[in-house]
């Protein structure tokens, strides 16, 4: 009676021991992925990301944000030239290089409303060589690896119940990594289209920066547009501090502090990546 009873007993212990083994070997080859797959996504400028969205909102900004830039920049340069008129006593102390100064700085509000999209991809290109060079460094520490070699040793030498929650702590743990898939998902999109919308509307903001109250739109959404684009790299920094704290958690010779260490590093991952956005914000003093 007893063999049958250890028969089972065994026979439990050899489905829990697979099961854990092939949840944890597959859990961290979808993180080795995932953080791979975000290096290479944050590398990219909102031309190579999707070229067909972007034609698309550059062909809808240049057919109806431009006419509206242009009438908007009509009305700045007319209110220019009226405040340079009435700040020099209507006139009476007006000199000549002013009239000068004034068309030079409708020179420059011109250049810049027809060659808005090159300055907007420049700030883009910028953050692309800075997060490029990132990736290089941060490359090498994104392959993580369970680092127990003993780990079916240890799970046989548990009893089944033990592993009955052991197997159920690495579903949770799987799932937490699904969980991070998606939010990771939704934040590198979410950023893209939200690039988008933020170039499809370029042209306003660069029709009013040449005039010194109107031109806090202006300066505010180049603020905005470095905020947005350096947030790729706040991201690649997020990602390698976790794959850090991973490594260090899976040398663990405890499998219950390392599930969990896991567990909690990934919600911190989810956590800090949200939080991506309204920090680099505040670096660049966007609002």
């Amino acid at each position: 009676m007893d063999f049958i009873f250890d028969s089972i007993e065994q026979w439990l212990k050899d489905i829990f021991v697979s099961g854990i083994v092939s949840n944890f070997s597959g859990m961290f080859e979808e993180v080795n992925e995932k953080v791979v797959d975000i290096s290479h996504q944050m590398g990219q400028t909102p031309q190579s990301f999707n070229s067909g969205v972007f034609s698309m909102v550059k062909n809808l900004s240049e057919s109806v944000i431009v006419p509206i830039a242009g009438i908007i920049l009509t009305f700045v340069v007319c209110y220019e030239l009226i405040h340079m008129i009435i700040e020099r006593n209507n006139m009476h102390d007006f000199d000549t290089y002013m009239i000068y100064k004034w068309i030079f700085k409708t020179f420059v509000a011109v250049y810049l409303l027809t060659h808005t999209f090159d300055i907007v991809m420049g700030v883009f290109e910028l953050a692309q060589h800075v997060i490029n060079g990132s990736s290089d460094v941060i490359n090498g520490n994104l392959n993580i690896e369970l680092a127990m070699d003993n780990l079916e040793t240890q799970l046989n030498e548990m009893g089944w119940g033990e592993l009955l929650g052991l197997y159920f702590e690495s579903l949770i743990l799987s799932l937490g990594m699904k969980i991070m898939s998606l939010c990771v998902f939704i934040i590198i999109y979410g950023r893209m289209i939200e690039i988008y919308l933020t170039i499809s509307v370029a042209p306003i903001p660069f029709s009013t920066m040449i005039n010194r109250e109107w031109g806090q739109i202006g300066n505010n959404y180049l603020k905005s547009l470095f905020a947005i684009a350096f947030q790729g790299f706040l991201i690649m920094v997020c990602v390698a501090i976790y794959a850090v704290l991973l490594h260090t958690t899976t040398s663990s010779d405890n499998i219950h502090s390392a599930v969990w260490g896991c567990v909690g590093y990934t919600v911190l991952l989810c956590f800090a990546l949200f939080k991506t956005g309204s920090l680099a914000k505040s670096v660049f003093s966007a609002h």
